[in-house]
């Protein structure tokens, strides 16, 4: 058998493992022997034990991914920013065991391929609202923010047991988030300070497409830009 056929019996193994008892399920000494493999078969495709969770969360991802990346627009995009909350929050409660894997035990400065791509679609999303003019903190803080209570709301829902859980916790908090850092109604006559900040949060998220500006010109506009947004 090639190892790529190998690979993916094992993360097959690995995963039916993860879905039936949690993480401590998935010990390399279980998985080879779901598998019919010696141990030094698996460190050599995974490394180890971490590397063989890691892309078990990875390739869980790409199902996910996929809906997240063919979600079409709706033509708000703060609607969108909703949507996509709806979605991850989906995925948590249909794959308790691999969301809790992904999710559950950050590692600082480690994270699976999958999450990191499940990150950048949500900054692209942030990023369409803010060249919308309705992002009232910088973009990245916006997308730190979203994914922190997203992501703990999901762990909360999947740690309470299903016949209490109350899916109008998660409405709330969604609606509390995206109130806070996005502007839902159109601009007016009357400008105020938010509205300030709102438009330099916009025209930093356009700097990069203005061709008509030098770098130099791009780098010094982006520093004003900063200094208004951080008040």
């Amino acid at each position: 058998m090639c190892s790529m056929n190998r690979r993916e019996e094992i993360l097959d193994v690995a995963a039916e493992l993860l879905a039936q008892g949690g993480g401590d399920a998935v010990s390399t000494r279980a998985v080879c022997k779901a598998a019919g493999v010696q141990a030094p078969i698996l460190y050599r495709l995974f490394g180890d034990k971490q590397g063989l969770l890691d892309a078990v969360a990875s390739r869980g991802l790409m199902s996910y991914l996929a809906q997240k990346q063919g979600m079409a627009s709706s033509g708000d995009p703060v609607e969108d920013l909703r949507r996509g909350w709806d979605l991850h929050l989906g995925f948590g409660l249909a794959e308790p065991a691999l969301y809790a894997l992904i999710y559950g035990s950050p590692r600082p400065g480690a994270e699976p391929d999958g999450a990191k791509q499940a990150s950048e679609i949500l900054a692209g999303l942030v990023h369409r609202v803010a060249l919308a003019g309705r992002l009232r903190v910088p973009e990245r803080r916006a997308a730190r923010v979203i994914h922190a209570a997203g992501r703990g709301t999901t762990l909360a829902l999947i740690a309470t047991p299903e016949a209490e859980r109350d899916l109008d916790d998660a409405r709330i908090v969604r609606e509390a988030v995206i109130g806070a850092v996005t502007d839902p109604a159109p601009a007016g006559s009357a400008r105020t300070g938010d509205d300030v900040v709102a438009g330099a949060i916009t025209l930093k998220a356009a700097l990069p497409d203005l061709t008509v500006l030098s770098p130099a010109e791009s780098l010094l506009l982006g520093d004003w830009l900063d200094r208004i947004i951080d008040g």
